[in-house]
């Protein structure tokens, strides 16, 4: 049994194209190194560097998530500009526990996998993480996950209970719990979408309805950012839920929260209101928001 990280750094494409390789590669190799330091005084051991990335084993899931925060903090405290850029380093992570088998030095599971699941569906600094590592929690650590409600992870057929590790007390004080609504199966419901100057209503008895840039997708999205068939909505399970099966990934936000839920060939259910964006973050120049509303 082992503790496994996958600490991720957001957007190292854009650093590469802005630094080119040899100074880019050079950062993040300095970066990833000093961040492989501060994961190793929290009990961590570094499996490997996976170029922009970090793979960590602990044998705590309570230092896993301790050594997460505390390079969550330092980089908030202490911003990190590569090449004096004005936007600084962020970083992704996910945090999954169980059976891990070594090789050679390496380490492969179901839980590596899903750490790895988890990184890619996290958000800039943020750290997810599953119901296993949480109830091998204290009752103080527990108080700091957000339930996210159950999502159905690539490669898994069963959902997984995903949390959010709120580190970020100001901003995170503010954040809506959705996980007793997400858990609570409808018998009926409908989910009413708007965009584009359009609005369409969607049942429980409805076929599955798409959202792309072919002509022929339920909701047609003329956006370079859109694939052609970027996301999909079907009622299951007593959910709606929202799949994504893009180039370029889909930000769901709920509620009045303003950290989303990153969707990269994963899944996740509709609950309350909020907006879907399609191929890049809602703040992004000409982005395409659909707002949806669940309605019991």
């Amino acid at each position: 049994m082992a503790t496994v990280v996958f600490a991720d750094l957001v957007g190292s494409t854009g650093i590469f194209e802005r630094l080119g390789d040899e100074t880019a590669g050079r950062f993040v190799t300095q970066l990833t190194g000093a961040l492989s330091r501060t994961f190793e005084q929290h009990n961590g051991r570094v499996v490997k560097l996976l170029g922009d990335g970090i793979f960590v084993v602990f044998p705590k899931e309570a230092d896993a998530i301790e050594a997460c925060i505390a390079i969550q903090k330092r980089l908030q405290e202490k911003p990190v500009h590569p090449g004096g850029t004005l936007k600084p380093v962020q970083m992704q992570m996910g945090v999954e526990s169980g059976d891990v088998v070594e090789i050679d030095g390496d380490c492969y599971g179901d839980a590596v996998n899903s750490a790895a699941r988890l990184a890619d569906l996290a958000g800039a600094e943020q750290i997810l993480t599953t119901q296993r590592v949480r109830v091998a929690l204290t009752d103080q650590m527990q108080s700091q996950l957000r339930s996210l409600g159950p999502m159905y992870l690539r490669g898994k057929q069963e959902v997984t209970e995903i949390y959010r590790v709120q580190w970020m007390v100001e901003r995170d004080a503010d954040a809506t719990v959705m996980g007793v609504s997400m858990f609570k199966a409808l018998r009926d419901a409908s989910l009413e979408l708007s965009a584009l100057g359009q609005t369409h209503r969607i049942d429980t008895s409805g076929e599955k309805f798409t959202l792309g840039r072919a002509a022929t997708a339920s909701l047609s999205v003329n956006d370079s950012r859109v694939s052609r068939v970027h996301a999909t909505i079907e009622w299951r399970g007593g959910h709606f839920v929202l799949g994504d099966g893009s180039s370029f990934g889909t930000w769901a936000y709920f509620g009045n929260q303003s950290e989303p839920v990153v969707l990269r060939r994963t899944e996740c259910y509709l609950v309350g209101h909020g907006q879907i964006s399609l191929g890049c973050e809602r703040e992004a120049e000409e982005a395409t928001i659909v707002h949806f509303s669940v309605k019991a």
